[in-house]
């Protein structure tokens, strides 16, 4: 049976799904992603990496600036799709597009739901310390993700996994989940759990806000938020008033004023004091400077031993 399916997604997780699926009998007519943006100080506009990935493997690309008053509708007649996968396409789709595929829209989300819906599910896994999480495939209705799961497959999240690691993994999980429900949607073997809205979380989307280090938390907390935050937009403080960002750090037992720099530790990093514990700061950027190891950043800089992070340069 021939099945025409309409692509939807925008970042590396949606581009590495799209590439599983692209492995697969399954005709993809097009990939609908969000319109490219202007970054760096050029405000060059880069496209995003499902169009990149598309065009690489001669997808046709389709970028609307909006799909709302049907503004999609004629272009979604003529694709004509049996099935529509979405993977973080980073909109709400609305109800004449959900209700168009004979097969549904089929979402792949970063989460087992309905824990974490919304636009952050694997960052707000590792910040808030989750042991594990994985990826559900659910039939998409008029909410936030909270449709009907249709699959879901589990993974531990590791002591000091990044999101960025974590997004590599659960990438190559959720694709493969994906082809095997797929299969299941079609010969009508698939069944359909509703979610129990009781237990649902919310992921909202990360900002610099995010990212700002309260050293008065334990050393546990903080360092989940470092992992949370690694690769972008890296964990934030302060160092005598002029920003750092910390991307890797390492637990220990020390104590000292919440942020108080305690001096740097061969072969281990950074020395700084939180709110109960401490933690060796291992890969950072200093304002001014490349992301670096800490001990190679203090050999060629001075480094105030109880000097306090965090702390604005007018206070």
């Amino acid at each position: 049976m021939s099945i025409k399916i309409l692509f939807m997604g925008t970042p590396d997780f949606a581009a590495a799904v799209l590439d599983t699926l692209s492995k697969t009998e399954y005709e993809i007519i097009g990939a609908v992603s969000q319109p490219d943006k202007p970054k760096g100080r050029g405000h060059k506009l880069v496209p995003t990496a499902v169009k990149m990935k598309a065009e690489e493997l001669d997808i046709p690309v389709f970028q609307p600036e909006t799909m709302k008053n049907e503004s999609f509708k004629e272009q979604l007649e003529a694709l004509a799709p049996d099935m529509i996968i979405v993977a973080a396409y980073g909109k709400l789709l609305p109800r004449y597009i959900i209700d168009y595929p004979r097969y549904g829209c089929i979402n792949v989300h970063a989460s087992l739901l309905p824990k974490y819906r919304g636009a952050a599910p694997i960052q707000w896994s590792v910040i808030n310390g989750e042991t594990k999480t994985g990826v559900s495939i659910m039939r998409m209705d008029y909410g936030l993700d909270t449709g009907d799961v249709i699959g879901i497959a589990e993974t531990p999240i590791g002591e000091y996994e990044t999101s960025g690691e974590l997004f590599l993994r659960l990438a190559e999980i959720g694709g493969s989940l994906l082809v095997s429900t797929i299969g299941k949607i079609i010969d009508g073997t698939a069944e359909y759990v509703r979610q129990n809205d009781a237990e649902h979380t919310y992921a909202p989307m990360i900002n610099k806000e995010t990212a700002q280090i309260d050293w008065t938390k334990s050393a546990a907390e903080i360092s989940k938020l470092i992992c949370g935050m690694n690769p972008a937009p890296a964990a934030q403080t302060t160092y005598k008033g002029s920003g750092l960002k910390i991307y890797e750090a390492e637990k220990t037992d020390a104590s000292g004023s919440p942020g108080e720099i305690l001096g740097i530790v061969k072969k281990k990093g950074l020395l700084v004091s939180c709110g109960s514990g401490a933690l060796y700061l291992k890969s950072v950027q200093f304002a001014g400077a490349k992301r670096m190891n800490a001990e190679d950043y203090a050999r060629g800089h001075e480094i105030e031993t109880g000097a306090i992070l965090g702390i604005s340069i007018d206070s």
